[in-house]
């Protein structure tokens, strides 16, 4: 343990500051260091965790009692996108006129929803009826977006194993070989023919 005036000296010594890292501590802890260096390091370091730190947001998606299925596969990979993200999402059926008769529709919609989207959804505010639209809140289950995270980070090892071009080595060096018998065979034939008329001129 160092006094407070001997710590001062030592601080002024090597041309750095004395500061207070743990003030509740008995006797305090302080340390000898650039305080300003210090200051930068740990604004920088805050500045990046505030950029990791993902912002939640309400996103929106509107149906129709009677979207058709195109339409339907479209908004529902919306959805999944915001999910994805981190998102909450407002689901919103949208009736008009003679519609509102109909509401069982809407909710069956909502429901086929959350049964498609599976276990990457978690239904944060039950459909419920607001005047002329029915709303239902979802947002992303986490421990589901964790998890398949940690799949996809293995997806391009396993993609990396097989190696098919060891298959087609095989190919080229059938090719040489078969190429050089006939010409081998064609040799002798003309030798034979020339050398025949030779005795009949003596």
């Amino acid at each position: 343990m160092v006094s407070t005036q001997e710590a001062l000296q030592r601080a002024r010594e090597a041309d750095l500051d004395l500061v207070e890292v743990a003030p509740q501590a008995n006797p305090p802890v302080c340390r000898i260091m650039d305080y300003g260096k210090f200051k930068y390091e740990r604004d920088i370091r805050q500045k990046e965790a505030r950029k990791k730190q993902s912002r939640t947001e309400l996103k929106e998606i509107k149906f129709r009692p009677k979207i058709d299925a195109h339409d339907y596969g479209t908004k529902k990979g919306h959805v999944e996108r915001f999910l994805r993200g981190g998102h909450k999402v407002k689901v919103t059926i949208m009736f008009r006129g003679r519609e509102m008769t109909h509401t069982d529709l809407g909710r069956k919609i909502l429901d086929r929803l959350v049964a498609d989207l599976g276990e990457m959804v978690t239904v944060e505010s039950m459909p419920k009826q607001e005047g002329r639209n029915m709303i239902m809140v979802i947002s992303p289950n986490k421990r589901y977006m964790e998890q398949l995270a940690r799949t996809k980070a293995l997806e391009p090892e396993q993609q990396l194993e097989p190696e098919p071009p060891s298959e087609l080595e095989p190919e080229p060096e059938s090719v040489p070989e078969s190429l050089p018998e006939p010409e081998s065979e064609s040799v002798p034939e003309p030798v034979a023919t020339a050398v025949a008329p030779d005795p009949d001129e003596g």
